[in-house]
């Protein structure tokens, strides 16, 4: 079949969002794990369209429906796939690999030094194809879920303090070199993209004077959480749980990287359980991830 593929335009972006969510349920159903996706406003992929165009693509079918999206951003010099799917009954054509040369034409132009992304432990087709353009397999990141009730029985007081983040200037900036410390890289207008997102609610952490991270909640969903130095983390996931529970939604998660004995121990201790594998891979190690907790597989 002839593969047309061209820079996604912003009307195109809820039927793409609908193409990725009926995929990603598709493939979580064929391995046991049933639908855990719901199809809701592509907000942050048309942030994303707004601030750089070009890392955005879909393949047209014959038909005019959308048989294919992928999706990219950059920060500093950092690429991140946030998503690629294709449809079900169309997968095995090469749309895939398409998708995947023009990010990663995006990726080169932008002179990004590292690329990464986060998708299904279970994913082996596309595992392989990303293995194929150099981004390897680096470390395992659950996503942990418990019943608000089940969870509000085993909190503490939170240990850190807890200030609400304002659109200033300094506290972007502030912001910016907490992901700095942690990433490697600034995200600041992912920031203004969270602080202006009516249904999330974003903080800095104190301990005693000292600002020592953030942690934003939605939907009673922790992420992104970022700290200063490694030794914090734990007590910051505590304070988040704390949060979350607050937030009033009936279901607490967070997605937590294996490589983070610290939170991993804090979540089974309040009841969490794994409820989806993810691995990250990447082109090089990048970032302190005992210091850093990503919202979603698209956001980071």
């Amino acid at each position: 079949m002839a593969i047309v593929c061209r820079l996604a335009r912003a009307q195109d972006l809820e039927r793409a969002n609908a193409l990725v969510v009926g995929s990603m349920n598709d493939l979580a159903a064929r391995h046991g794990f049933g639908s855990i996706g719901v199809v809701r406003p592509p907000n942050f992929a048309m942030f994303s369209l707004g601030d750089d165009p070009d890392g955005l693509w879909v393949v047209d079918g014959d038909a005019g429906q959308i048989l294919g999206f992928a999706f990219s951003w950059i920060c500093d010099d950092l690429w991140f796939l946030a998503q690629l799917f294709v449809s079900p009954e169309h997968q095995g054509y090469g749309i895939g690999r398409e998708l995947l040369r023009r990010t990663l034409e995006h990726a080169q132009k932008m002179r990004a030094a590292k690329k990464a992304l986060i998708t299904f432990t279970f994913n082996s087709v596309s595992q392989g194809l990303y293995i194929r353009h150099g981004l390897f397999p680096r470390f395992p990141i659950y996503n942990f879920s418990v019943a608000r009730e089940s969870l509000m029985s085993r909190l503490q007081s939170a240990p850190l303090r807890c200030v609400p983040i304002e659109n200033t200037a300094s506290q972007l900036h502030s912001l910016s070199q907490i992901d700095i410390q942690a990433l490697g890289v600034s995200r600041e207008k992912h920031h203004k993209y969270l602080i202006n997102d009516s249904v999330t609610r974003g903080v800095t952490v104190y301990e005693g004077n000292d600002c020592v991270g953030y942690i934003y909640i939605a939907d009673g969903h922790i992420g992104p959480l970022a700290v200063t130095q490694a030794s914090v983390l734990g007590p910051a996931f505590r304070t988040a749980l704390n949060l979350a529970a607050a937030h009033g939604s009936e279901q607490v998660s967070a997605f937590l990287p294996g490589s983070s004995a610290a939170v991993l121990s804090i979540a089974v201790e309040h009841g969490m359980r794994i409820a989806l594998p993810m691995v990250l891979m990447s082109s090089h190690d990048f970032g302190d991830w005992n210091r850093y907790l990503p919202r979603n597989p698209g956001f980071m």
